[in-house]
């Protein structure tokens, strides 16, 4: 694997060993940088619906990139033929990327029967190689860009998510539920003018309510009791009966069908309005941890104010601390010089001391010698 880096343009080119031992449905290269910006190359090894290798050039950050980013690049893909280069096969394109398409390329790149071709170069040792090329034309950020926040990633999601459930909410339709009766008819006897009025009754409440579970069997005699009589009925009506009865089953099969779509509806109903909910409550508690979020970075900057007061405080008295040490240090050495200057003085002293004594001695017997003299001399 080897990249190149120009200011605007570069090259990447990607060897996937063992690749017919691939089990992915995709691969995605290493990203690379071009002219500032992260691309990597997608492929699909068995086809991306196709009986053919796709290949994408894709952004592999944008979840991270600011919000409503847009990029154009013009760019090249190619799988190399490794033993005749000549044969490689390269596709170009031009698009704008953003962050609802932050893929493009080619989904019926290479037919897998030519890829995987003993004849062929793109397979040696089991190794594919691929190579993109790529120009970045533009790169558009947001107006106004500030550095992105912890929470910008989310906001950005739960934003369209909220526009999504508002959507929903605005042009959801809601269908009642329903049910459909089931199947079978069979002849009965001539029925007499009160079992004729009470199949008539009977017949008006099924046909009034037609989907009504558990239905089947009342309607079924009903229709049993009416189809025999000779009494009681209109021509009109005797026809409608008929009619019918002759397409009993096929009309029941129907409501049946009905009953089991209308059910499975139901089901899917319940679970999308599950769903909904599910991500109704997901705004709701995105909001709320946007809010903690937001009173924590409140307080972060709190801290962080009051961390800046306690490290002035902190420094001033370190300041402070290292002129006290430097004016204890010159007293200690003061002191250090005074206590030899005393011993100095102290030896001195003693010298004198000693010296002072001797010529007090001196003086001492010299006029103890001298004054008594005098004194005898002059006694009377």
């Amino acid at each position: 694997m080897d990249a190149q880096i120009d200011v605007n343009r570069g090259e990447f080119t990607w060897k996937i060993s063992c690749f017919t031992e691939q089990d992915a449905n995709h691969l995605y290269s290493e990203a690379f940088t071009v002219s500032g910006c992260q691309w990597r190359i997608l492929v699909f090894p068995k086809g991306n619906d196709s009986h053919h290798l796709s290949l994408f050039l894709a952004v592999p950050d944008s979840a991270t990139l600011p919000y409503g980013w847009t990029r154009d690049a013009k760019f090249s893909l190619a799988v190399i033929d490794q033993i005749r280069d000549v044969r490689s096969i390269r596709w170009e394109a031009q698009r704008h990327y953003t962050a609802r398409e932050k893929d493009w390329g080619f989904l019926k790149f290479i037919p897998l029967t030519e890829l995987h071709s003993r004849t062929g170069g793109y397979l040696v040792d089991d190794t594919l190689v691929i190579k993109a090329e790529v120009c970045v034309l533009t790169v558009t950020p947001p107006t106004n860009i500030q550095p992105a926040r912890p929470t910008d990633k989310f906001d950005s999601y739960f934003t369209a998510l909220e526009e999504f459930v508002n959507g929903a909410e605005t042009h959801g339709v809601r269908v009642g539920p329903s049910s459909c009766c089931q199947d079978g008819v069979l002849t009965a006897e001539i029925p007499s003018l009160e079992e004729v009025e009470k199949a008539k009754q009977s017949l008006t409440e099924c046909l009034s309510d037609l989907f009504k579970l558990n239905i089947k069997e009342k309607l079924s005699e009903a229709l049993s009791t009416l189809s025999s009589a000779r009494i009681g009925l209109s021509s009109e009506q005797k026809i409608a009966i008929e009619t019918f009865q002759a397409n009993f089953n096929d009309f029941t099969s129907d409501f049946l069908a009905f009953e089991q779509d209308d059910a499975e509806f139901e089901l899917h109903k319940l679970q999308k309005d599950q769903r909904f909910s599910a991500m109704k409550q997901s705004q709701e508690t995105h909001i709320l941890y946007k809010q903690l979020m937001d009173d924590l970075i409140m307080e972060e900057e709190k801290l962080k104010r009051k961390t800046g007061e306690v490290k002035s405080r902190k420094d001033k008295l370190l300041s402070d601390w290292e002129i006290l040490l430097v004016e204890a240090e010159e007293a200690k050495l003061g002191y250090e010089d005074e206590q030899k200057k005393v011993a100095e003085a102290e030896e001195k002293k003693r010298i004198a001391e000693e010296r002072m004594s001797r010529s007090t001695t001196a003086w001492s017997n010299l006029k103890a010698q001298f004054c008594l003299s005098f004194k005898i001399r002059n006694r009377p």
